[in-house]
């Protein structure tokens, strides 16, 4: 196998568990990348803070897809990664407490969750309703500004949106419910 920077050629000959274990270090990769890239940034803006921006214009990706690896790694730290998890079970639980990341990064090593099997459960969990239990809403139109503001909101309150949302409307529900 050559790996070339636009892609892999294979031999003619290559046998199956030849190219299984390709693709099992091609995926390893693959996921170990989002983590250098988060981790180069992190200690990139800590370390060159006034050339941050143009080292990260230099490399030529998506700046949100970047600033999204960078955030990741900065909330889970080493300790806490587990190898045999992806990147994307660790950004679903990255908004959450380090303790609270340890207990489900653990429990998704331990049963073999999919990513979205691990978003539902965290989901669940922190809006107090499980299973079956979940109902969606009804489709809103609301102007773009005001979808913006709410989600800086959640962002400030280092909360994932979808969870901010179920949270201010029980707030909103236990105001009016409490008032009466």
């Amino acid at each position: 196998m050559l790996a070339t920077v636009s892609g892999l050629a294979f031999p003619k000959d290559l046998t199956f568990d030849a190219w299984q274990q390709a693709g099992l270090r091609v995926a390893r990769i693959a996921n170990s990348s989002a983590w250098y890239l988060g981790d180069w940034l992190v200690y990139g803006k800590e370390k060159y803070r006034d050339r941050y921006r143009k080292a990260i214009d230099l490399v030529g990706l998506d700046y949100q897809t970047l600033r999204n690896y960078a955030w990741v790694a900065r909330k889970v730290e080493h300790p806490r990664r587990r190898k045999d998890l992806s990147f994307q079970h660790h950004a679903e639980v990255a908004s959450l407490p380090p303790a609270d990341q340890s207990r489900w990064l653990g429990l998704a090593e331990r049963h073999g969750w999919t990513r979205s099997q691990l978003r539902q459960a965290v989901r669940g969990d922190q809006t107090g309703v499980t299973g079956d239990e979940h109902r969606a809403l009804p489709r809103l139109s609301v102007p773009g500004t005001r979808v913006e503001v709410w989600r800086e909101a959640a962002a400030r309150a280092d909360v994932e949106f979808d969870v901010w949302i179920v949270r201010a409307l029980d707030r909103a529900a236990g105001a009016v419910l409490d008032a009466r």
